[in-house]
């Protein structure tokens, strides 16, 4: 969660289908992608839903009701373009006593996801916890965890929980002696740990066959790992010694029970990237290989405490990156399972609009904007991810913390005093150009490059400034012409030695209306896409009015390189045929030119 990096780099400074792993070129080190049926690359799009499972007012999960379920996933594919979520569930949901797994409990769970199945949502599995467990905290305490059920904590002989002078509720992992040493418990008790592979495997049982299993992406075996005490080690000791045995044996509950052909969604210490200091990472593990994948959290900790400044351009391209770096060490593919900013109620939350885009353009290329047409054959891999996140009932909570009857949460997220949901009351709270973006769902062959000028303004509901990051360089007028002050895409990909029998698809936005989008390419070069044809556009599977462009090269020799530039023409300016003819002879020469 947000809030917990914030905390951890203010006390490190204010203190003393199956999915498969292909190595992809770039001139920097690249990360394998995940991969679909066909063989196609896919970037995997949407949000956690969400943190109400973190409350009891919700059953632990999710929705109140399938129907609400179907409610979010409905809006969620139409409003965003999402293709993914990870649907979080907890351990005391699962098996809220030593004895039983709670199949009622698994069943609502399957109910719910398979509103995002039915809808073309993947799913990937999230076993969250933050603060290791509500049942550590009093009902006077001003702060509240959730995961391990009463049982567990029982099992333990832990100190009166207190976190001292806390500034933000994640310090309470570093300074709250209940939460660390119960921590540590769990990663040096091998019967508390046994419990939790225990109710795993259960679990994973149960919901093999009454979940659309080829829409599952695979399982985060545990939220946020915090090591709760290193005795005297570096964070990348306690990973290689602590974290990475119990990912194998996770795994090895994953073979057992079904799951086997899907990968398992590794995080680090939940100390790494936090931009000041280095704690963990994987680092100095070996490779763990294509049945994993390296899923990290970005949040901004400098600006969530310390630094004022506004977010822009490149912002987020070195972080980003340090997550391709480390999953292609690691031999996985990487993930940013949770990402974003709050939406008020902190010095920063003003600022959210141009984080979050920023940390999106981080997610489509190793480049920032203003350096994507001079150096694209740098571009890299586009990253997969999920936003901190959806939940409809943002600021209608009514959850009484750690059971306190005269501490009803009903604001933002109704749990510890965070507000990140991007929607409420049907609406989405940021700049639509943010969320509902272009970006390439599934690409025949190898991408070499994205790069999406969404132009999203700077404040809420459409205000503040209004600034292109991905500017066109000079050298190629008619193209700057033509994207001048309207939100555009470039796709650069290379052709496969086998051809998979399906297009190149990327979601189109609601914003771009089909008539007045233009595509160029070596494909052709249109005004108004049609329905069929090698530039074509359609539904997007599951969805009702989201779109999706498919671009269906002819036959061609492996290796050959093609691209696409995809602007939203709406508008009265008129767009003539000689300009769509001179700017595919200027986005043909830029390609060629390029040593891919």
């Amino acid at each position: 969660m947000m809030v917990m990096r914030a905390l951890l780099v203010f006390i490190l400074v204010g203190l003393p289908a199956v999915f498969s792993a292909q190595p992809a070129p770039a001139a920097a080190a690249a990360a394998p992608l995940l991969t679909d049926a066909y063989g196609r690359e896919i970037t995997l799009r949407g949000f956690n839903v969400s943190g109400s499972a973190k409350l009891y007012e919700n059953g632990l999960l999710p929705f109140r009701s399938t129907a609400d379920a179907a409610t979010s996933a409905a809006a969620m594919r139409e409003l965003t373009g999402a293709n993914a979520v990870r649907f979080l569930i907890s351990w005391e949901g699962v098996q809220p006593a030593a004895n039983r797994i709670d199949t009622a409990y698994l069943d609502r769970a399957a109910a719910q996801i398979r509103q995002f199945t039915d809808r073309g949502i993947r799913v990937l599995l999230d076993w969250h916890q933050d603060l290791y467990s509500s049942h550590l905290f009093n009902q006077g305490s001003w702060y509240t965890g959730d995961g391990a059920p009463q049982w567990v904590i029982d099992l333990g002989d832990y100190p009166t929980e207190s976190c001292g002078i806390c500034i933000l509720w994640g310090q309470n992992m570093l300074t709250n002696n209940a939460v660390r040493e119960a921590a540590y418990d769990f990663w040096h008790r091998r019967d508390i740990q046994d419990a939790y592979l225990l109710q795993a495997r259960g679990a994973l049982s149960y919901l093999r066959s009454r979940v659309a299993y080829p829409m599952m992406l695979g399982v985060d075996p545990f939220n946020e790992p915090f090591d709760g005490g290193l005795d005297g080690a570096a964070g990348t000791t306690w990973e290689a010694t602590y974290l990475l045995p119990f990912y194998q044996r996770f795994r090895a509950v994953m073979d057992e029970t079904g799951w086997a052909d899907r990968p398992l969604y590794a995080e680090p210490l939940v100390f790494w990237n936090t931009t000041f200091g280095e704690a963990g990472g994987l680092s100095t593990i070996p490779a763990l290989g294509p049945r994993y994948v390296f899923n990290s959290h970005y949040y901004d900790g400098a600006r969530m405490t310390l630094d004022p400044s506004a977010a822009g351009d490149g912002t987020y391209t070195s972080a980003m990156n340090r997550i391709r770096d480390r999953a292609a060490a690691l031999g996985t593919a990487a993930f940013v399972s949770e990402f974003g900013n709050a939406l008020s109620g902190t010095g920063s939350s003003g600022r959210t609009p141009w984080m979050v885009r920023a940390m999106y353009q981080g997610l489509d290329s190793r480049l920032s904007g203003g350096t994507f047409w001079n150096n694209a054959a740098n571009a890299g891999g586009v990253l997969s991810g999920t936003q901190w996140h959806w939940d409809i009932y943002s600021g209608k909570h009514r959850e009484l913390m750690n059971g306190n009857p005269d501490k009803v949460r009903t604001t933002g997220d109704g749990w510890n005093g965070e507000d990140h949901s991007v929607i409420a009351n049907g609406a989405l709270r940021l700049d639509r150009r943010v969320l509902d973006r272009l970006y390439p769902t599934a690409v025949a062959g190898r991408t070499l490059a994205f790069g999406y000028e969404d132009l999203a303004r700077e404040g809420y509901a459409g205000a503040g400034r209004q600034q292109a990051w991905m500017t066109v360089p000079s050298r190629l007028p008619t193209i700057a012409a033509l994207v001048n002050g309207r939100q555009y895409g470039v796709l650069v990909w290379r052709e496969p030695a086998t051809p998979p029998g399906a297009p190149t698809e990327l979601h189109l936005p609601g914003a771009f209306p089909s008539a007045r989008t233009v595509v160029v390419s070596d494909l052709g070069a249109v005004l108004g896409v049609a329905a069929t044809g090698p530039i074509a556009v359609a539904t997007e599977p599951g969805a009702t009015a989201a779109r999706r462009l498919l671009l269906t090269p002819p036959v061609a020799a492996a290796g050959t390189v093609h691209v696409a530039l995809v602007v939203n023409a709406d508008g009265t300016t008129p767009i003539t045929a000689a300009t769509l003819t001179a700017a595919r002879t200027e986005l043909l020469s830029w390609a060629a030119a390029v040593t891919w």
